[in-house]
């Protein structure tokens, strides 16, 4: 009985001690999770995507290749242009001999056919096609060493201090690495473009080339078929860079970003990034207090404009991220002015809102105008006093 008791407490000990570890290898107390994921890869990282929360971090800035998940900022600045209206989705694309004669994973493009931007950024996002991001960079940019340098300012401009692109497709190439934190960084903010989703999801597809050849293209990323929630993510691999993969799933109002990197297997990978999942949305919540776009209760007095109150919103979700059966009190608190002079244009910035943890200020969302609201002029003065009067 005394050895039952003995070896007891000793197996209680030792649970308790890989709990606390895992809780503070995550850095989120409150939390025991049992999970072999963490030795997965040469790196890995973890976060809520709206809060930004960390959740796992492993070698996170330590410079690696990171092979195809370089065609996140591909796909990224392809998608800014469109946004910006440089190019469109509907641009017919001569493929050159240059982006013709990519090996590895390719679509088969022959040179001088044209295609279609949004079918070439299909290629590329659900099957990784080599040939579709050449003609893609030469597109957007003139040439591949233009895009390229474009990659490397954006990396720059979005802090990612472990990051230097030699090319746009992820084949092996001396000095051209990132890091988990920072595949992380770029694919969050590709996965801001709603029309992302639209190509992410597609599991098997038929492409049609010009002259009637088909090429069949499946999802490189298997876990949005497998895995419950996941609806994006980006592949790679060479024998330098080993498995990789950058992906994301939502449930509810909670979405996480999970990376691996230097993974022995394909199959080892999608268990590792799956494990992530469970991890956080078995162990996490996400609250949302008020949603990027949509009218505040609150409205603000405007003075001088053809509206008297003007609409207002959020910049982006505010949410309280917390582990679950954390008590902790959140309050959304508002600092605008109490009235703003006409005109306004819809999305200037009007004021702040804080999100706070027990009274300690969590993170900052600027608070904007819904609507543009005219200057009033003269004569709809006039109008307005003529309405008042009842004449």
């Amino acid at each position: 009985m005394a050895k039952k008791l003995i070896y007891g407490l000793v197996f209680a000990l030792a649970i308790g001690v890989l709990a606390l570890g895992l809780a503070l290898n995550f850095g989120v107390s409150g939390v025991s999770f049992a999970s072999d994921f963490k030795s997965a890869g040469r790196a890995a990282y973890m976060i809520d995507s709206a809060s930004g929360a960390v959740l796992y971090q492993k070698n996170e800035n330590q410079r690696l290749p990171i092979a195809s998940m370089m065609k996140i900022m591909t796909a990224t600045l392809t998608l800014e242009a469109v946004e910006r209206g440089d190019i469109s989705l509907e641009d017919d694309v001569t493929i050159s001999k240059n982006a013709a004669s990519m090996g590895g994973s390719q679509v088969f493009l022959q040179e001088g056919q044209t295609h279609k931007v949004k079918d070439l950024l299909k290629t590329v996002i659900v099957a990784s096609a080599n040939d579709s991001c050449v003609a893609l960079a030469e597109h957007v940019s003139g040439s591949v060493e233009e895009f390229v340098r474009l990659m490397n300012d954006k990396a720059k401009a979005l802090g990612m201090s472990n990051t230097n692109f030699k090319n746009c497709t992820g084949l092996p190439a001396p000095e051209s690495f990132s890091s988990a934190k920072d595949v992380a960084k770029m694919f969050g903010e590709l996965i801001k473009h709603p029309i992302y989703f639209d190509y992410a999801k597609i599991w098997l597809e038929d492409y049609k080339h010009p002259d009637g050849r088909i090429t069949t293209i499946t999802n490189t990323n298997k876990l949005v078929r497998f895995y419950n929630g996941c609806d994006g993510g980006k592949t790679g691999f060479t024998s330098e860079a080993k498995f990789c993969l950058a992906a994301t799933a939502k449930r509810g109002d909670m979405r996480i970003i999970a990376v691996v990197i230097g993974v022995d297997s394909a199959k080892e990978r999608n268990a590792a990034v799956s494990a992530m999942f469970d991890y956080a949305f078995n162990g996490f919540s996400n609250e949302v207090f008020f949603r990027g776009g949509e009218a505040l209760e609150q409205t603000l007095s405007i003075a001088g404009g053809k509206e008297d109150r003007l609409r207002l919103t959020v910049s982006r979700d505010i949410t309280s991220f917390m582990a679950k059966g954390d008590k902790s009190e959140f309050e959304v608190k508002f600092e605008i002015p109490s009235s703003v002079k006409a005109p306004v244009k819809a999305g200037d910035v009007v004021g702040k809102a804080y999100l706070t943890k027990n009274g300690v200020v969590q993170s900052e969302t600027d608070v904007l105008a819904l609507d543009s609201v005219e200057r009033m002029s003269i004569f709809d003065a006039i109008k307005d006093i003529a309405k008042k009067w009842g004449v």
